[in-house]
């Protein structure tokens, strides 16, 4: 069953609650989604390591209930 976007928003909320959090359907068929994070918990770390932090709060779910997940992640500018 596909994962609809408000959970996977609220998965990430709750891992990065500072988090400027934009989710978009690609496909339009809840299986295939974008997911742009600003977070200041990514300041530091290695995509690699951003992208294992989101996929860790997905718990699971990644591979499962959500097919694919395009990511962007990034550290907020000081402006």
């Amino acid at each position: 069953m596909p994962m609809p976007i408000q959970e996977i928003e609220s998965l990430l909320r709750q891992s990065f609650p500072d988090a400027k959090i934009d989710i978009k359907d690609l496909a339009g068929d809840n299986d295939h989604f974008q997911a742009t994070i600003v977070s200041k918990e990514f300041e530091g770390k290695s995509r690699i390591q951003q992208h294992q932090m989101v996929y860790q709060s997905l718990q699971g779910r990644m591979g499962a209930e959500l097919h694919a997940l395009a990511l962007k992640t990034e550290v907020p500018s000081e402006n």
